[in-house]
């Protein structure tokens, strides 16, 4: 499943929707009576069913056939529902989930397109503030923020994801078991597609309040969600390493421990890894050179503990390195061949 708000790590059913799943399961089922059945059901009841529904639509049929299955039962709804309420409620957020499956089709011109019926819906009533109205702005904004940054629209993009990370949030603290995966899924898309450091470094420091906030709330399906922004986190401070950036690798490392260890306590391989990145950086600043080789030699006992015989041999690489040199080539070819 590409990224989009139809995953379902995005947003974690939490209301029952087996029966209605039960109802579709059936091959041609009765749309008129499924739309009868939601119109008399709470909205995230009836958003819950229609995300999983589409998903395993698109898994089971594929993107082309649930955009018209979408279509088709859309305009049941809009043909025998109201022109406001709740099932105009209902119609914009199939719009919002088609939006969704476009992007999923690697379609973003349609994603657009469905995207900006969504909005025009949406701004019939511009001033709500109820939480159907907000849930379904703000997944359209990921969803928008997400092809705006592909399309290289990046200030477009970045005002989207925020505006949708900041809606999340505020959801969030009402529902943390409901929202605060959908908070955190977005303050990752934010870390991607912010091109300031500075914004970046922003966004995690309000996913690192959060994050304690719904584990120590137990706040359910939000641990998935994490490790995605923990493993980004690791990549990004990989990709400054590479680039000799290793200031701003600390930091990205240091953040990815800090959620790793809020989430799983006991010191296991993941925390391993990171932690031998984290020293290799420290070493690259003359500051915090010492840190590094300290961070490291405690890193060796850990690998043994672990029995991690690979990284216990990257461990001793790097510190081989970092005592000896390692050599290097281009200088002895500039000595030899100066300019």
């Amino acid at each position: 499943m590409k990224n989009s708000s139809l995953e379902p790590l995005f947003l974690p059913s939490t209301t029952d929707i087996e029966p209605l799943l039960e109802l579709t399961n059936i091959g041609d089922f009765n749309k008129a009576e499924l739309r009868h059945k939601l119109g008399q059901l709470d909205f995230n009841t009836v958003y819950d069913f229609m995300r999983t529904a589409a998903h395993r639509m698109v898994l089971e049929q594929g993107a082309s056939t649930t955009v018209e299955h979408i279509t088709d039962f859309d305009s049941i709804v809009q043909r025998m529902g109201e022109e406001q309420g709740h099932l105009l409620d209902i119609h914009t957020a199939l719009m919002q989930i088609l939006t969704a499956v476009y992007i999923h089709n690697g379609d973003n011109e349609e994603a657009r397109r469905s995207a900006a019926a969504t909005l025009n819906l949406l701004a019939l009533e511009a001033k709500r503030k109820d939480e159907p109205f907000m849930l379904t702005l703000a997944a359209l904004l990921y969803d928008l923020a997400l092809v705006n940054h592909s399309r290289g629209e990046f200030k477009q993009a970045e005002r989207e994801i925020e505006k949708s990370m900041h809606i999340f949030e505020r959801l969030a603290r009402i529902n943390p078991d409901r929202y605060g995966s959908a908070h955190m899924m977005s303050v990752n898309a934010a870390t991607q597609i912010y091109r300031s450091r500075e914004r970046q470094t922003a966004a995690l420091a309000n996913a690192h309040e959060a994050t304690a906030t719904y584990i120590n709330d137990a706040a359910a399906g939000v641990e998935g969600a994490a490790m995605r922004l923990i493993e980004s986190l690791v990549q990004e401070g990989r990709t400054l390493a590479k680039m000799s950036r290793h200031r701003e690798a600390v930091q990205y490392f240091t953040r990815a421990l800090k959620y790793l260890g809020k989430l799983q306590p006991d010191f296991g391989i993941f925390h391993l890894e990171i932690s031998i990145d984290l020293g290799e950086a420290l070493l690259n600043i003359k500051t915090t050179r010492e840190k590094g080789v300290h961070l490291l030699n405690t890193m060796l006992h850990k690998a043994t503990k672990l029995n991690a015989n690979e990284q216990h041999r990257r461990i001793v690489e790097i510190l081989y390195n970092a005592k000896h040199g390692s050599t290097d080539i281009l200088s002895f070819w500039h000595k030899l061949f100066p300019r």
